[in-house]
C-alpha cells in the first residue's frame, strides 16, 4: 500500500511540475495573440508575451525544484528541550 502511496504522490508531483512550467509559456502567448488581433497592436506584444511566459515558466521551475527538494530531505531531528525543574506543567 505504501508503494502505490509513493507512486502517486510521485505521479502528481510530475503532473503539477508540467503544467507549472508548460502553462504560463502558452498562456501569455495566447493572450498576447488575442491582444494583438484585438487591439490591432504591433508583433512587440507577442514578443513581450513569450518573454514574460518564459521568465513565468523559469520561475514556475525553480520554485518546483526547491519543493521537491525540501521534500526529499529527511527530516532532521530536532533535540528535546532541556529538562527544568522550575517548570511545572
Amino acid at each position: 500500500m505504501k508503494d502505490l502511496y509513493d507512486i502517486t504522490r510521485h505521479l502528481v508531483w510530475l503532473t503539477q511540475f508540467g503544467l507549472s512550467v508548460c502553462v504560463p509559456p502558452v498562456l501569455l502567448v495566447a493572450v498576447s495573440v488575442w491582444l494583438q488581433k484585438a487591439f490591432a497592436l504591433g508583433g512587440w506584444i507577442v514578443a513581450v508575451g513569450v518573454i514574460l511566459g518564459i521568465l513565468g515558466a523559469v520561475s514556475s521551475l525553480r520554485y518546483s525544484l526547491k519543493a521537491i527538494e525540501r521534500q526529499g530531505r529527511t527530516p532532521e531531528k530536532k533535540n528535546p528541550p532541556p529538562v527544568s525543574f522550575n517548570h511545572h506543567g
